[in-house]
């Protein structure tokens, strides 16, 4: 915009605060707040043609945006990677509490006609045969249940059949993997 245009732009808008207060009193609030709108826009305008002039010797060079921009417009949420235990008896807990979820939840079985597995059952098919281990996770399962619930579970089974859902055996099995971890088991 030349400067012979902002100069008979903000000669034709008059400030506000240049008004007689009479004449602001009768105007609306749309006509109050078109006009500063209009002010506001011839600084801006101002504005802008100064910052042109002090800045016109100032050589640039264009910007090519392919050589900035080097990840996708568009973000895409990427999976964090899963820290696997580094001990056997957390990683028997781990993968225990993922086939409990994949089979399901089961009570008073160790797996019931639909394949739905108990704590116990989950720790058992996981273990593969491997007593010893599956006697520490049963035993790592129970140091866990008896710190959040207290000394009166008397074993993983009762505990595992005292509940509705899967939801806190599930929680137990995967605070007992963190357990087994910390202990180094």
């Amino acid at each position: 915009m030349a400067a012979s245009q902002h100069a008979a732009s903000a000669q034709a808008v008059q400030p506000l605060s240049a008004a007689a207060p009479a004449d602001v009193d009768r105007l609306s609030l749309d006509a109050r707040l078109a006009a500063v709108e209009a002010a506001m826009t011839v600084r801006l305008d101002e504005a802008a043609v100064a910052h042109e002039v002090r800045t016109a010797h100032i050589s640039t060079k264009p910007v090519d945006l392919a050589d900035v921009i080097t990840v996708p417009l568009t973000p895409t949420l990427q999976p964090q990677p899963q820290q696997l235990p580094a001990t056997p008896v957390a990683a028997l807990l781990e993968r225990a509490r993922v086939r409990m979820e994949a089979d399901g939840w089961c009570a008073g079985a160790l797996t019931d006609e639909s394949g739905a597995v108990c704590l116990l059952g989950a720790i058992r098919k996981e273990a593969g045969g491997h007593s010893g281990l599956e006697a520490d996770a049963a035993s790592v399962v129970l140091d866990a249940i008896r710190r959040r619930f207290g000394d009166h579970v008397e074993s993983v089974p009762s505990f595992n059949d005292a509940h509705g859902t899967g939801r806190i055996p599930l929680r137990m099995l995967d605070q007992a993997a963190s357990l087994a971890d910390a202990r180094g088991l």
